[in-house]
């Protein structure tokens, strides 16, 4: 059902979910509110808000002021303590239903893909998913001939992969709000902290009454693991299918333990078995942005390329000269990788071993 143009009218400002585990403010609500503040700045409100949901984390609200909230709503409630999605929902609903925000962001994580869905449904708005693109724009963003006073205005435009990443669709909500995005980790870039910012704060409680919605939590297991962090590394080794067999991927982890860096794959990789999920970067892995990515044995396909093509400086390294990958790569090298990474191994260490 559409919204009249009095009804959006009354809608202002950009809000984020700034999701919280253990009390600990997880990275992409820092991402998000650095997209917020460009957002706003090309709106006629220049307020970005911040939407702190939990049990006891209102010490919590200067970490979000120094990234660049404004102001931040905080419900806090015993029922909060951990996600479920039933209170979590209610609560951001309620918040959008009496702030009447333009615009919400929410992560693409676990929690967000179930929380964003939710309650863009009992707000009554769409929510496009998995954004990799977001500014303010026109809507369609060609004017249709003879019915120029049909296109809209500072619309949110949202870019996501879709068909399986084969082509790239940009999406609007023109007639409906707030407009809905989630956002993946790693995607957007997050500001300098700013020492001593402070924001206002408002405690925003709708009242929780548990009903038969609400799942009782028995326990919480907290999964043990060995890998590191891909989206925290600052060089990035990463192997595809071209690598040969999993026994290769020593070649890589050597290169990368001379630089200081992780190893990562493709989703090929993962496929075949040979790495673990965490370690893959793309479309349906992880998004990263290195100051150094070597792409070894990597095609490029553009699920692959969507995940990693923000890295200051991409180095790939492929017998296949038509390889896809050298279209984005800024250093390119046609060969084997059995032999030109080894010696790649060696040359800096070389170097390494004359400082």
């Amino acid at each position: 059902m559409k919204m009249s143009p009095e009804v959006i009218a009354q809608y202002k400002g950009v809000f984020v979910f700034a999701q919280q585990v253990d009390n600990e403010i997880s990275g992409i609500a820092f991402e998000l509110l650095g997209k917020a503040k460009e957002l706003a700045a090309s709106l006629e409100t220049k307020e970005v808000t911040a939407v702190l949901i939990g049990s006891d984390v209102k010490g919590l609200v200067d970490q979000l002021a120094a990234y660049g909230a404004d102001r931040v709503i905080v419900v806090d409630d015993p029922e909060l303590k951990d996600y479920r999605t039933e209170p979590y929902a209610h609560a951001l609903s309620s918040v959008i239903n009496e702030y009447k925000p333009e615009i919400v962001l929410v992560g693409a994580t676990a929690i967000g893909r179930d929380l964003g869905p939710t309650v863009s449904a009992r707000v009554q708005t769409g929510l496009t998913a998995d954004c990799t693109v977001l500014e303010i724009g026109d809507f369609p963003l060609v004017a249709v001939p003879g019915k120029e006073a049909e296109q809209k205005h500072n619309q949110l435009l949202m870019t996501r992969p879709a068909f399986g990443g084969n082509t790239i669709a940009t999406i609007a909500c023109p007639d409906n709000r707030p407009q809905m995005a989630t956002v993946r980790p790693g995607v957007m870039q997050k500001i300098d902290p700013i020492d001593g910012a402070k924001a206002e704060v408002i405690e925003y409680n709708p009242g929780f009454t548990p009903n038969n919605k609400y799942v009782t939590i028995k326990e919480v297991v907290k999964a043990v693991s060995d890998t590191v962090d891909i989206m925290a590394a600052k060089i990035l080794v990463s192997g595809g299918r071209g690598v040969g067999s999993p026994e290769n991927f020593k070649l890589l982890e050597d290169l990368a333990e001379v630089l200081g860096g992780t190893v990562s794959c493709s989703r090929a990789v993962v496929d075949s078995g040979w790495k673990p999920k965490d370690l893959q970067v793309g479309q349906t892995g992880k998004t990263v942005r290195p100051n150094v990515y070597f792409a070894i044995g990597i095609s490029g396909a553009i699920q692959h390329v969507a995940g990693m093509e923000e890295s200051d400086i991409i180095v790939a390294i492929n017998k296949d000269e038509d390889a896809p990958i050298f279209d984005v790569a800024d250093y390119g090298v046609v060969g084997d990788l059995n032999k030109i990474v080894p010696q790649l191994t060696e040359e800096i260490k070389k170097v390494l071993a004359e400082k």
